[in-house]
């Protein structure tokens, strides 16, 4: 990127924060679209996009697909989460990391996936199921999908040799990512999996990641019962 390029997305991220401060758009008001901004201000649609991103991620704005872009009602700090490497995490705990591919199959993602993905219906992309070990106890059950479109070498990485948690976060960049946690009850295919039983309760964490207009991956992590999760701010 050249250095006027550099000021031109940052004139316009601070023409933004002048709207906001001064009140000319409101809390809980839409802004105006990107094309109507990229106009006002002389530049590409795409260095408006990315100014708005990043007051997004600052939490001054709130950006929702097909719903346009608002300042928010109530500017809040943001925790950031880093992907972390399941075998340093299980490592740093001074156990042994191991893992093992459960299944690998070209399949179609169910409906839920399929819209987290932005994908249509019936395609089908590379399907990962993966438990991960410490000492040779159940640590983690990983159900993935990834867009072998966006990361066509996936289809051939070996995830024997190098888990597709750590391979992802080595090979492939990305510049989103979305979490959720929650709990979950498991289900009996889970407890046989993570040696537990039906019905206990497991934190679960889905995450996707996006590479520009590409999604890259969703992922569903199931932690054994018991498991604490810890985090900075």
């Amino acid at each position: 990127m050249t250095e006027s390029e550099r000021k031109t997305w940052l004139t316009v991220q601070e023409e933004v924060r002048r709207c906001i401060r001064q009140r000319i758009w409101k809390p809980g008001e839409l802004i105006p679209h990107e094309a109507d901004l990229a106009r006002e201000f002389g530049c590409a649609r795409a260095t408006v996009n990315r100014a708005l991103q990043g007051l997004a991620d600052a939490g001054l704005l709130e950006r929702r697909r097909k719903a346009g872009t608002r300042v928010a009602l109530t500017p809040a700090r943001k925790a950031e989460f880093s992907i972390p490497i399941i075998r340093e995490e299980i490592e740093g705990k001074g156990h042994r990391f191991d893992h093992r591919i459960l299944h690998r199959h070209m399949s179609a993602p169910p409906p839920d996936v399929l819209t987290l993905l932005h994908l249509a219906n019936g395609r089908k992309i590379l399907h990962l199921q993966t438990l991960y070990t410490a000492d040779g106890r159940p640590y983690v059950f990983e159900t993935r999908w990834i867009n072998s479109t966006a990361v066509p070498n996936a289809l051939d990485a070996d995830f024997d040799t190098l888990s597709p948690n750590e391979w992802l976060v080595r090979e492939v960049p990305f510049d989103r990512g979305d979490f959720a946690f929650s709990g979950y009850a498991a289900t009996t295919a889970d407890a046989k999996v993570l040696g537990c039983q039906p019905a206990d309760a497991l934190l679960m964490m889905e995450r996707t990641t996006q590479r520009g207009e590409d999604m890259i991956t969703y992922v569903r992590l199931l932690f054994h019962p018991g498991y604490r999760m810890h985090t900075r701010s």
